[in-house]
């Protein structure tokens, strides 16, 4: 089964998605995942068998509930540069996209509605990036691992925690070169806007008009509810954004960078901001969660929707 040709989440009804991989990982199941790379469990069976654990609950509860489940594959960090950092060659960072990939269709045994999708993670730091790419740039970067992406049986690419609009308009170029639907989740500092300073209305803008509005949507994620219910007015957003995966914390990026423990918040209170922001977002199908969530929090949300 594939999705390529259309997304159901398009359509209205409400898919789940996963919560904070990479905290839950490291914080409740006491795994070092260098980097921050969920994929590198890929490299044994007992990492593989790891993430399959973390799934399974995520799809189980959305095939409760009659709702679909968009399953992210754990590939935020799987690209070139942070490959070679953890000493990947790159037949072997190849090898490991492929095989988060089959990993999410497994879970199609659980429940017959799950989009997969290939989640591609920015090039340098998810919050404070030091190198900027051009638009060009960023399309010769992640072409490479889309073009893994699209060679299985992924149905789409998100591209997670972008923080400035060039490099969203490389991923989008280069999975429209590759025949993939592609969705843009940008993250925004406590005052609403990227990293980069830009305002979201201006960036969603900025990538529309550069790519010939190629997103089938866009996201936030990475941030708390309270960071960005202000930014939501503006029409653009209302319209373009489909899905959220936001923090439980309501801590800064850079206080979360130097927190030592998990600040995992009040799942209730952020379903419940969820639940609020419905008619904020009217197009809101999406839901999931980031730093700090699990599936506490996911099935919280579930519940308030």
């Amino acid at each position: 089964m594939s999705y390529r040709d259309h997304l159901p989440q398009l359509d209205g009804q409400a898919f789940l998605t996963d919560g904070g991989i990479e905290t839950v990982l490291i914080f409740h199941e006491g795994f070092e995942l260098p980097a921050f790379a969920a994929f590198d469990l890929l490299k044994d069976d007992y990492g593989t068998a790891a993430l399959r654990r973390y799934y399974a609950p995520f799809v189980e509860l959305a095939a409760s509930r009659g709702l679909g489940f968009i399953a992210e594959s754990p590939t935020w960090r799987a690209s070139s540069r942070w490959g070679q950092q953890l000493g990947y060659s790159a037949s072997e960072l190849a090898l490991a996209n492929r095989r988060a990939i089959a990993l999410m269709e497994e879970l199609r045994s659980i429940h017959p509605l799950v989009v997969i999708s290939g989640c591609v993670g920015p090039s340098d730091d998810g919050y404070d990036p030091a190198q900027l790419l051009s638009a060009d740039e960023a399309e010769a970067y992640h072409a490479i691992q889309i073009g893994t992406f699209a060679e299985t049986a992924a149905d789409m690419v998100t591209a997670i925690t972008m923080t400035y609009a060039e490099e969203a308009i490389g991923v989008v170029r280069a999975a429209r070169q590759a025949g993939l639907p592609v969705v843009v989740s940008f993250t925004v500092e406590t005052d609403g806007r990227l990293p980069s300073g830009q305002s979201l209305a201006e960036a969603l803008a900025q990538v529309d008009g550069e790519t010939d509005a190629s997103p089938a949507y866009y996201m936030l994620n990475c941030a708390h509810p309270t960071h960005f219910e202000a930014v939501l007015e503006d029409a653009s957003v209302r319209e373009r954004v489909r899905g959220l995966r936001a923090n439980a914390s309501r801590l800064s990026h850079a206080e979360l960078d130097e927190a030592a423990e998990l600040d995992a918040g009040d799942p209730d209170d952020l379903a419940a901001r969820y639940a609020s922001l419905r008619d904020a977002l009217p197009h809101l199908t999406v839901l999931g969660g980031c730093c700090g969530t699990d599936l506490r929090h996911v099935t919280a949300i579930a519940g308030a929707i």
